[in-house]
């Protein structure tokens, strides 16, 4: 199903590959790799928090608690080393009111190996939303975790975790997130795409590397090793540059391959392109089961008008389709009851695809807005890649249940079918909960329907409303 330029930019190896769900683990693995690195850091992020920690107890008796003064320790640390912060520019403006930030940010531009560039290379209203980071451009993590606030959280998700606080101290929701490491020439391939973010927002080069030693975190297991894996990006049309819509290519061939089960974990579920592909899924004799795990409500308060309302018509408009029932949405809980964000970006097919990175289901991640995904596809591998893409599944559907991986698998073997394994599992407290369709307003449905907030593409920010809207091509029908 792989296909280079068109829904992949290039295939890899990995020597290592590491799933890593939830910031806990994510960040401890960063601050790992950063002690390490000789030469080169490069952060590109939608969002990135200096006042954040990337530890807890751990840290070294003059390692710097907060994220920027360990950037700025560690360059003082290594003579040769030189770290590179490109973030979207929009999202920067947060900088301004995060208390001693500004002062932070003063101390990275006057220091001559401490790089700082805000990204303003993309259409109107679009994002960079790309959570890569390239260490010595042999290790890379690639997925969903921004370095702010509000991402971390354990896998138990526990009420009232003390340690799931923000900067000031308040405590934040509980968060479900993940990425990947990965090393080798994937990685390599990784800093490529950092270096070209930063020529394009910068206009400066940045040479490759070549370094000796270790890159590999020692307090991370690895899941998979010795694979190919697949990149996918999507980066927006604009003057100077060529459309890529990999990721959008990706999306509609794993739906349509599937045989059994797709399961997805996003943090929206409002994409025109890939309810249409799922409809038509919907539509056969024997359409493979669908599970979708979203939050409860879209974080922000522009986000749950256009991404809740986008998501109530297209679930009502795909349940009428769905005459076998194979079609389910849910969203985690604690054992207190509240909500876990769903800010993981991770479709399985079958036991054959696993891809992780950062673009939603949603018209943004399509077309608009920069993206990067990894995929793994057992088919180009070995045989226990099989084995490893089903534990990950399972031990996610486990995790969001709040019971064992062994559980999961018991029950799946006995129904053979993830919605009943989760019917069956399914309780009070720490566990999913359905997806129940609201009734939406006039106003949120026009903005739904026109896709005011999430269009497709450049062009769309200034289409005539005429033209658009969620089910344009199903009205055609």
């Amino acid at each position: 199903m792989i296909e280079q330029g068109r829904n992949c930019w290039r295939v890899e190896r990995a020597d290592r590959l590491a799933v890593i769900v939830d910031a806990e683990d994510y960040f401890a693995a960063a601050r790992e790799a950063f002690l390490q690195a000789k030469r080169r850091i490069m952060l590109i992020g939608w969002d990135f928090d200096a006042r954040i920690r990337l530890s807890g107890d751990e840290r070294g008796a003059d390692e710097p608690e907060t994220l920027g003064a360990f950037l700025l320790w560690l360059v003082e640390r290594t003579p040769e080393l030189e770290i590179y912060l490109l973030r979207w520019d929009v999202g920067a403006l947060k900088m301004f009111v995060r208390g001693t930030t500004i002062l932070t940010m003063w101390r990275w531009f006057r220091h001559p190996r401490i790089h700082l560039r805000f990204d303003g290379h993309h259409p109107t209203a679009a994002s960079h939303h790309q959570k890569i980071v390239s260490v010595d451009d042999c290790l890379a993590f690639c997925g969903g975790i921004d370095m702010t606030v509000d991402r971390w959280d354990t896998r138990e998700h526990r009420d009232h975790n003390p340690r799931r606080k923000l900067p000031s101290g308040k405590p934040h929701k509980p968060w479900h997130d993940a990425t990947t490491a990965l090393s080798g020439p994937i990685a390599k391939a990784l800093a490529e795409e950092c270096r070209a973010r930063w020529k394009r927002a910068s206009g400066q080069d940045i040479e490759p590397l070549d370094v000796d030693g270790p890159c590999w975190p020692d307090n991370v297991s690895a899941t998979v090793e010795d694979v190919d894996v697949a990149l996918a990006r999507t980066h927006p049309e604009m003057k100077d540059q060529q459309p890529v819509h990999e990721i959008e290519a990706l999306f509609l061939d794993q739906i349509a391959s599937a045989k059994r089960f797709i399961y997805c974990e996003s943090q929206y579920f409002a994409s025109r392109r890939i309810a249409e592909a799922i409809g038509k899924r919907l539509d056969e004799e024997q359409p493979p089961e669908i599970v979708i795990i979203n939050p409860v409500t879209a974080q922000g308060w522009l986000e749950p008008i256009a991404m809740d309302t986008a998501r109530a018509r297209l679930m009502t408009a795909l349940k009428k389709r769905d005459r076998h029932q194979r079609l389910r949405m849910y969203h985690p809980h604690t054992s207190g009851g509240e909500p876990i964000y769903v800010h993981a970006k991770i479709t399985i097919v079958d036991e054959e695809q696993m891809r992780i990175g950062s673009a939603n289901m949603n018209n943004r991640s399509m077309r608009l807005d920069t993206e990067c995904d990894i995929l793994l596809d057992s088919r180009r591998n070995s045989a226990p890649v099989k084995e490893i893409i089903l534990g990950i599944r399972n031990g996610l559907i486990a995790e969001h249940l709040g019971v064992s991986c062994d559980e999961v698998e018991t029950v799946l073997a006995e129904t053979d079918s993830l919605i009943e394994t989760i019917e069956r599992l399914r309780g009070t407290g720490r566990s999913l909960r359905p997806y129940e369709i609201p009734d939406v307003a006039g106003v949120e449905a026009w903005l739904a329907d026109n896709e005011v907030l999430d269009p497709e593409g450049p062009d769309e920010m200034f289409e005539s409303l005429s033209k658009r809207g969620l089910f344009r091509r199903w009205r055609r029908r």
